[in-house]
């Protein structure tokens, strides 16, 4: 069994938000799938620009806890374009031992709340 490395589980939230987004009528403008890299997602929503962080996150953390400087920095950074700011995090877990990591091909839990205004 191959636990997935950390840019895999981030790639998964990734596209677990990208899906969501999608759903819910937002247009892309730009995506970066690089973790360290943010906003993960900037998009476009009736005429309204938005930024989107995206974290995957390890139990027994909570996803809706985010680091509050980073998102300071990337709001201040949203404000120069009249972009509104978003937290995203998704908890993934083992679905077998939430303590386990997550495997390639086995199956996982998610735990999302969608996004969290900033």
């Amino acid at each position: 069994m191959q636990p997935l490395t950390a840019q895999e589980l981030h790639n998964l939230a990734m596209n677990i938000v990208g899906r969501q987004l999608e759903e819910e009528g937002y247009e892309f403008m730009g995506i970066n799938s690089k973790p360290k890299r943010n906003p993960q997602f900037v998009c476009l929503k009736e005429k309204q620009l938005h930024f989107i962080v995206v974290r995957s996150v390890s139990y027994p953390e909570d996803p809706r806890d985010y680091d509050e400087q980073l998102m300071q920095k990337v709001k201040e950074h949203a404000l120069k374009f009249e972009a509104k700011t978003w937290y995203a995090g998704v908890g993934l877990s083992n679905a077998e031992d939430r303590f386990l990591p997550v495997y390639l091909n086995e199956k996982y839990l998610i735990e999302y709340a969608g996004l969290i205004a900033i």
